[in-house]
């Protein structure tokens, strides 16, 4: 890009072969006149080359707020805020849902109106934004889909086998399969206190489900084994999620709409195949409300909530946002508890605050620079001075 366009190339060709500064092989002043502007030449960066039509690379827009206008601080707050309110709403529909006499066996049906709901709740808001285009290629799509169905297909079909806290329990340990598949994915590395939170998260998860086979009359080892699966895939779409936003920029619209939209096709021919599909329309066409009623509210809420996350993902990284909405899965727990009768003993107790520690040890792992909390050895140092402070002032 030339600054002064009243020169022609050819002039400027001509008056740099008679400047004395150019004489020289291999060297160029660009400053040819002192009264001649300078030439400037404008490199992409790296996200830009990637992206040619990014307009800003650090846009993060949620339900067209764009958060980008807000300090880091407001926006984890907006972000955590958002988790919260939504998810709690949308857990407690969920288990609604499932309560309704005879609906357990819809599980995947469930997940196909749910994903049909948030297909259409994607495109409305791509129509919203200004900028339409699809950034994230299609490939990239069909694999976070896959990935999408076994999640929440996964985890909606273990609550035909599982209480729902047990369910909430596992899906709070998310964190461990999320860290192997941060290091086999992009190459991440934990410290020891991630380590510690990862292995505070097992004991507890075990502890929970042995108390769970012990008081509830429903356990069933199959929940146990879907869910397990739902965290596995669940591990793999964070980090495929945070990577393929931060490459490509993608919205978290677009995202939203193309992996529910394709995940809903994969549902849709997977019930078809199985013969799974009329006998779920049958009994729901007999409960529309607490069927088709419930989940578009189960599933308006779950959009918001995930749009949230989301952002959390493409600002904070996939590890935070595992912790955030873990801490909102911990309040789910207990939201559970009170609103539907269930069994207890105080062995869940003991294993929440567990996998609550576990919780905390990551949390602080990830501020450990912002959060000074004094070592065990220099608490021991410091009260050993303060006893001897003690003695020399006792024998002046």
């Amino acid at each position: 890009q030339l600054s002064d366009g009243k020169h022609t190339e050819g002039e400027k060709q001509a008056e740099g072969s008679n400047s004395p500064e150019c004489s020289e092989p291999g060297t160029m002043d660009l400053k040819f006149t002192s009264s001649r502007k300078y030439i400037s030449i404008s490199v992409p960066s790296k996200s830009q080359a990637m992206s040619p039509h990014i307009k800003s690379v650090d846009d993060v827009v949620v339900l067209g707020m764009n958060l980008s206008k807000f300090s880091k601080p407001a926006q984890f707050f907006i972000c955590v805020s958002g988790v919260f309110m939504f998810y709690l709403i949308y857990g407690y529909l969920q288990e609604l849902i499932f309560s309704v006499e005879g609906f357990k066996p819809f599980g995947w049906y469930l997940t196909l109106v749910q994903f049909g709901f948030y297909s259409i709740f994607g495109l409305i808001e791509l129509q919203l934004i200004q900028d339409k285009r699809r950034r994230i290629p299609g490939k990239t799509y069909m694999i976070i889909a896959f990935l999408t169905v076994g999640t929440m297909g996964l985890s909606n079909t273990s609550l035909g086998y599982l209480n729902y806290p047990t369910q909430v329990i596992f899906k709070c340990c998310k964190l461990i399969p999320v860290m192997i598949g941060g290091v086999f994915i992009q190459g991440k590395r934990y410290n020891i206190v991630d380590v510690s939170a990862a292995l505070c998260m097992s004991l507890g998860l075990i502890w929970f489900t042995l108390a769970d086979s012990t008081v509830a009359p429903n356990f069933n080892l199959t929940g146990v084994v879907l869910i397990s699966l739902a965290l596995c895939a669940d591990a793999v779409i964070g980090n495929v999620q945070e990577k393929a936003m931060k490459l490509h920029n993608g919205s978290n619209s677009e995202m939203v709409l193309y992996s529910y939209s394709i995940g809903f096709v994969y549902i849709l021919f997977g019930l078809t195949c199985t013969s799974g599909l009329s006998p779920a329309v049958t009994f729901c066409s007999k409960h529309p409300v607490q069927t088709y009623g419930y989940a578009f509210l189960f599933s308006l809420t779950g959009y918001f909530g995930i749009s949230f996350v989301l952002a959390l993902i493409k600002i904070f990284g996939a590890l935070l946002a595992v912790t955030v909405t873990t801490g909102r899965k911990a309040m789910s727990i207990v939201l559970s508890f009170l609103f539907f009768a269930k069994p207890f003993t105080l062995q869940y107790v003991w294993s929440g605050l567990l996998v609550v520690l576990g919780i905390f040890l990551n949390v602080y792992s990830k501020n450990m620079d912002k959060i000074n909390l004094p070592s065990l050895f220099g608490v021991w140092k410091k009260s050993v001075e303060e006893r001897k402070s003690r003695t020399l002032s006792q024998t002046v």
